[in-house]
């Protein structure tokens, strides 16, 4: 959206981000209720595990070739990597939620040393994915409406904490699969 003048820019990406944050609230609402309220939809669900942790995969993928693209001034690629990294993460945050709503809660069952890992991996991921929503669609709004010195400004520390919550989603996973029903 290079076309924009400054105010338009500017009111567009207020509206924009009006969305980013009724968007990451309503996730974080759902996120915290999802544990408490169960839905009886009659399908079994237990299936979608693997599933997001592929998603989450897919974006860490996405998102190296998104990084690699700027860093090569490819400005098409990298847009279009992360229109597919947003897609991918929000197919996974639908799934996710529906998958928790539905399916009771599966329990790490590992002692010692992987136990400390797997929780401070599931820790760090936890609280990493609930902050790092609003900035992610924040910087991409700055990007959208033209004002690329803002969105590389932010960019610079939105990405790497993005990555890390879409590499620690699959290695969680992969801690606990053993424990699934």
């Amino acid at each position: 959206m290079n076309s924009l003048e400054g105010t338009q820019a500017q009111a567009l990406e207020k509206r924009l981000n009006i969305i980013a944050y009724v968007l990451s609230g309503v996730v974080l609402v759902l996120v915290g209720l999802m544990r408490r309220v169960k839905i009886d939809l009659g399908i079994d669900f237990s299936f979608l595990p693997p599933l997001h942790a592929s998603l989450n995969a897919l974006t860490a993928v996405i998102l190296v070739c998104a990084y690699f693209f700027i860093r090569k001034k490819q400005v098409e690629a990298h847009r279009r990597s992360i229109y597919a990294a947003m897609a991918c993460s929000a197919l996974f945050l639908i799934s996710y939620v529906l998958y928790h709503f539905t399916t009771p809660e599966t329990r790490f069952g590992g002692v010692g040393t992987v136990r400390v890992v797997y929780f401070f991996f599931l820790i760090t991921h936890v609280i990493l994915a609930a902050l790092i929503l609003p900035f992610v669609l924040l910087t991409f709004n700055r990007a959208y409406t033209g004002q690329f010195d803002r969105h590389k400004r932010m960019a610079r520390w939105v990405f790497p904490l993005w990555l890390y919550v879409a590499i620690t989603g699959p290695i969680c996973y992969l801690m606990l699969r053993p424990y699934y029903g």
